[in-house]
C-alpha cells in the first residue's frame, strides 16, 4: 500500500512538474492556462478552507479579478493594476452589500484577500517570464517574442523551489530537533530550514554564475530569498488551514493534496523574485529612486 502510494505520488509529481517546465519554457498562451487553472482550482480551494472558519468570500469575485490580473499581466498594461485593484475592491464590498451575509466584515476582507494570494501573486509569473523582453509584440492574442531571459528565470525559479522544499524535508527527517514553528506547522524543524536554505542557495550560485553570467551577490541573493519565501509561503498556507481547522486543501492531486498544497511556496516567492529582478538586476535601483525625487 505505501509503494503504491509512493509511485501515485511520484507519477502526479512528475507529470505537473514537466507540465509546469514546458509552459514556462514556452510561455505565451501554454503559460497563461497554466496559472489560470493553478488560479481556478487554488481560489477553489481556498474559499472551501475559509467556510470551514465561517467566513464565505466570493468565488466568482475572486476568478473574475483573476482573470482581469492575468489579462493586465499577459499584455503588459501595468498601468492598469491600481484600476484593477480598485473595481475589484469595489466588487467585494457591492457582492457583500447585496448578495452576502454576516460576518460582512470578515468576508469582504478576505474575497479581497483571495484575489491578491490566488490571484495577483502567483499571476506574477508571467511579468517574469517576460523579464528580458523590450516590448512584447503580439499577433492577436499570440505573444510572438517570448524572452529566453525570462524562461530561463522562470526554471530557476521552479527547480529552486523544488529543491528547497525537498532538501527541507530531508534533512528535517534526518536532523530534526528544534521545531521551527510548532503551532503553525509542527513537523518544521529549524534544521531543515538551514538544509532547505543552503542548499538552495548553492544551487542559485552555480546557475546565476553560470547560466546566466550575474554577479555572485546577485545569485546569492536570489537564494536568499528563494529559500525564504519559499518556506514563509508554505507557513502561511499551513497558518491559513491551522485557523480554520483544516489539514489539507484538498485531496483533488493524488498523493499530493490540494494545488494550495502543492503552489504554495511559489505564491509568495514568485513576487518577489520578479521584483529583484525587476528592480536590481534589470535596473539599477539607485537610479530608479533617483527619478523619483
Amino acid at each position: 500500500m505505501a509503494l503504491t502510494k509512493s509511485i501515485t505520488r511520484l507519477i502526479f509529481g512528475l507529470a505537473i512538474g514537466f507540465t509546469a517546465l514546458f509552459a514556462m519554457l514556452y510561455g505565451g498562451v501554454p503559460l497563461v492556462l497554466l496559472c489560470l487553472i493553478i488560479v481556478f482550482l487554488g481560489a477553489k480551494e481556498y474559499t472551501k478552507i475559509l467556510e470551514h472558519k465561517g467566513f464565505t468570500p466570493s468565488y466568482k469575485i475572486i476568478i473574475i479579478s483573476s482573470f482581469i490580473f492575468a489579462l493586465i499581466a499577459y499584455f503588459n498594461k501595468l498601468y492598469y493594476v491600481p484600476l484593477a485593484f480598485t473595481i475589484s475592491t469595489f466588487m467585494a464590498f457591492m457582492w457583500v452589500l447585496f448578495r452576502g451575509k454576516q460576518p460582512y466584515i470578515a468576508n469582504v476582507a478576505t474575497t479581497i484577500l483571495g484575489f491578491v494570494y490566488c490571484g495577483w501573486f502567483p499571476l506574477h509569473l508571467l511579468l517574469l517570464r517576460d523579464i528580458g523582453c523590450c516590448e512584447p509584440v503580439y499577433n492577436g492574442w499570440i505573444k510572438t517574442n517570448p524572452s529566453m531571459e525570462g524562461a530561463a528565470y522562470a526554471v530557476l525559479l521552479l527547480l529552486a523551489v523544488i529543491l528547497t522544499d525537498s532538501c527541507c524535508y530531508y534533512f528535517g527527517t534526518l536532523y530534526g530537533k528544534h521545531k521551527l514553528s510548532e503551532v503553525i506547522s509542527p513537523n518544521k524543524t529549524v534544521e531543515g530550514a538551514i538544509g532547505g536554505s543552503l542548499m538552495c542557495i548553492l544551487f542559485c550560485l552555480i546557475f546565476g554564475i553560470f547560466v546566466f553570467g550575474l554577479p555572485w551577490y546577485h545569485a546569492l541573493m536570489l537564494g536568499i530569498l528563494i529559500s525564504m519565501f519559499a518556506q514563509i509561503g508554505d507557513l502561511c498556507e499551513s497558518m491559513i488551514k491551522r485557523d480554520a481547522g483544516v489539514k489539507d486543501s484538498s485531496d483533488i492531486i493524488p498523493g499530493h493534496g490540494g494545488f494550495l498544497d502543492r503552489t504554495d511556496s511559489y505564491i509568495l516567492t514568485i513576487p518577489v523574485v520578479y521584483y529583484y529582478l525587476e528592480f536590481f538586476v534589470q535596473n539599477n535601483f539607485l537610479d530608479l529612486l533617483k527619478g523619483l525625487f
